[in-house]
């Protein structure tokens, strides 16, 4: 059954208007951040919003994906068989085969391979959307996701809670903070989580603890120490297939992989280190190191998706399968060094933003396979049968890529009247890149340098709109080879953005107006399974809205909006495939609309308080394969609710439902025979003691 937006929608707003007073708290940051200097968010010629900590815990999220959702601005990808991240910002994204990139209190998070990111300690998400690349460096032209996670307090602290839900869904998670003493504050992080899932054989499991630790040195300086260790586990899980474009030709919860298989490991070990010192002239200087080492091991049976080996286009039920095996490893140490303050000059401020940053980065990917062809191991997707035996793999390739690079970047915001400001910044980056590909025996080097511009300017319309506009160039390496162990190279982007940013008493929120290019863009190669090629150029061009209220007084609400028109700017042919594709065609998994709404009512029940609330999430119709022009995902409609009693002052209790009309769709897809399939109706029931 299908339901229109707005029958849902206002579904969705109606649980009740019963009015209270407002119990939502406003959580003051007091740890600076990187590339931020001290211009207020409201100021800055950029789009920027906040996932924060209250939505993500009314709707029971636990993934760093899921909480993505809430931001229009970005969509889902392939995600590597579940194994990890992966998304576009206004469209645009890197590498297929990597996971995304993203920040972690400013540092590099999504290099490497630490699995599906937990919310455990993250105190919220920051969406930093568009031209950026000269602070930055080395991002994507859609915009850049930075982690903020939960730091230690003075004042003793902690909670616990224990969920249950679908598919025999388990987890507890904690946070403890304390002063030990005057000077010393720790707190402690971490969720256990064991779980199946509704695809059949598929289950996941993983510990998380990440403690830190902040030292007040004097009233200047303080320290932050930071420790992550990840331990997850699962089936490699490539979805479904589907054919003739019916999303129902097997079950959701059909598994086409080896249930034989063992799951897939990823273990990773994370330290961050942060140093503050304030000037006595409003100055501060923000240094850090940051070092992670990743790895990801496991085997996977995955669809053959070569049309002249796949004997399932004859049948229409035997599925030819590979047999694979992934061997990942990452090790990386990071460096940033930041001054930020402001003067005053001819009668203007200036507020400058300076610093030095640099990485050491290796990585290693080997894949090895067992490729057969039509009649060799095969799965009837219809009643399928996992008895028989593995066949062995070879190794098809080993990337051993080592990166070392250092950026400068500086930026001026000079406030010119107080209506105006003008941002002029810029980032020169020196990036050496050396990959030996073990199998073909290619070693390739390179050594380059950009300088990336950044323009903005910042209107105050009324002391409530301010308008904007922002210019920006940059640049990515991109890690890997292709089938000839060839390297990629680097992608070239430029961004330009125009928008307002308003703030009255109930309202406040962004429109944005973006068109942003890129070239050099990768995605899958089709013929050769388990590489990438280069597509070309692309253009992202779109609007969004970003908006947070309240409806009376105890009524919160989000709405975030994006019209996406993200196709490729030029004719591409490529002898591999064999498939032309014109300029104009829509890049993979991208919808045209997407849109998110959030609502949470507070009212009272037998004098305690009671939040009802919901989501609701619109997603239209996408290109499924980069390669086939002709295979589009349906669009989908999903809606959740939750309740939350707050039995006393430290017990509450709370119930989640997700999907409640049980949607039949696809998350995303990487071809037609490896599309994600969405989880139908699941519940989920939570108790959390403070402490």
């Amino acid at each position: 059954m299908k339901y229109s937006a707005l029958s849902l929608a206002v579904a969705a707003i109606s649980f009740g208007t019963v009015a209270t007073e407002s119990d939502i708290e406003t959580i003051t940051i007091e740890h600076k951040q990187a590339f931020r200097g001290d211009v207020p968010t409201r100021d800055l010629p950029q789009s920027i919003t906040t996932i924060g900590e209250n939505l993500v815990t009314n709707n029971a999220i636990t993934t760093f994906q899921d909480a993505l959702d809430f931001s229009a601005s970005i969509s889902r990808k392939n995600n590597s068989g579940g194994l990890w991240d992966s998304y576009s910002m206004r469209g645009l994204s890197g590498n297929e085969n990597m996971p995304s990139g993203y920040l972690i209190n400013g540092f590099s998070g999504g290099r490497g391979f630490s699995g599906p990111r937990d919310m455990s300690n993250v105190e919220y998400i920051e969406v930093l959307k568009g031209p950026g690349s000269a602070l930055y460096g080395r991002s994507e032209p859609g915009g850049t996701i930075n982690i903020i996670t939960k730091k230690p307090q003075f004042v003793t602290q902690g909670q616990i809670k224990a969920e249950l839900g679908s598919e025999d869904f388990k987890r507890i998670q904690g946070d403890y903070t304390a002063g030990l003493s005057d000077d010393l504050a720790v707190r402690l992080n971490g969720a256990w989580q064991d779980s199946d899932s509704f695809r059949d054989y598929v289950s996941h499991n993983k510990i998380v603890f990440t403690p830190s630790l902040y030292y007040r040195l004097n009233d200047k300086t303080s320290l932050t120490y930071e420790f992550e260790y990840v331990d997850q586990s699962q089936l490699f899980d490539r979805g479904i297939v589907v054919l003739n474009d019916d999303i129902e030709t097997v079950p959701a919860s059909r598994y086409l992989g080896n249930p034989h298989d063992d799951p897939t490991q990823v273990y990773s070990r994370a330290h961050q280190l942060n140093l503050n010192y304030d000037f006595d002239n409003e100055w501060s200087l923000l240094s850090g190191v940051n070092y992670r080492q990743s790895t990801l091991n496991g085997f996977s049976s995955d669809a053959e998706l070569s049309p002249s080996r796949q004997s399932l286009y004859e049948d229409g039920e035997t599925l030819t399968r590979q047999h694979r095996h992934r061997d990942y490893y990452s090790d990386d140490l990071s460096v940033r060094f930041e001054f930020s303050g402001n003067v005053d000059i001819a009668g203007m401020t200036h507020h400058i933003l300076m610093g030095v940053d640099g990485y050491d980065y290796e990585l290693r990917t080997g894949l090895s396979r067992y490729r057969g062809g039509n009649g060799t191991y095969t799965l009837n997707i219809f009643k399928p049968d996992y008895t028989g035996d593995i066949p062995d793999v070879g190794l098809l390739y080993e990337n051993n890529e080592q990166q070392d690079a250092y950026g400068i970047y500086f930026q001026d915001q000079v406030d010119v009247t107080s209506k105006l400001r003008v941002l002029l910044g810029a980032r020169y980056d020196q990036i050496k890149q050396d990959i030996l590909e073990t199998v073909s025996g290619v070693q390739s080097n390179s050594d380059e340098n950009r300088l990336s511009p950044r323009l903005g300017v910042v209107y105050q319309f009324t002391n409530q709109i301010n308008v904007y506009a922002s210019y920006s160039e940059g640049f990515l390496p991109l890690s890997g080879t292709d089938f000839q162990g060839n390297p990629f190279g680097f992608e070239e982007s430029d961004s330009f953005e125009f928008g307002a940013k308003f703030d009255f008493d109930n309202v406040k929120g962004t429109l944005a107006i973006f068109d942003a290019n890129k070239d050099n863009i990768l995605v899958a190669d089709p013929i050769n399974v388990g590489f990438s090629a280069p597509l070309g150029e692309a253009n992202s061009r779109g609007v969004e809205v970003d908006v947070t209220g309240y409806l009376g007084e105890s009524t919160e609400y989000s709405l975030s909006y994006a019209y996406m028109d993200v196709k490729t700017s030029n004719d591409t042919v490529n002898a591999d495939w064999g498939v032309a594709l014109p300029k104009g065609s829509p890049l993979v998994n991208v919808p045209k609309n997407n849109l998110s709404v959030a609502l949470n009512q507070q009212l009272r029940l037998l004098g305690e308080v009671v939040s009802v609330g919901g989501h609701y999430q619109y997603v239209s119709s996408r290109l499924g394969d980069a390669a086939d022009l002709s295979f589009r995902l349906p669009s989908y409609q999903l809606v959740g609710l939750f309740a939350q009693w707050q039995v006393n002052d430290k017990t509450q209790l709370s119930a989640n439902i997700d999907n409640l009309f049980d949607e039949s769709y696809i998350a995303s897809s990487y071809n037609e025979l490896w599309a994600y399939p969405g989880a139908p109706t699941q519940f989920k029931l939570g108790l959390t003691y403070d402490f």
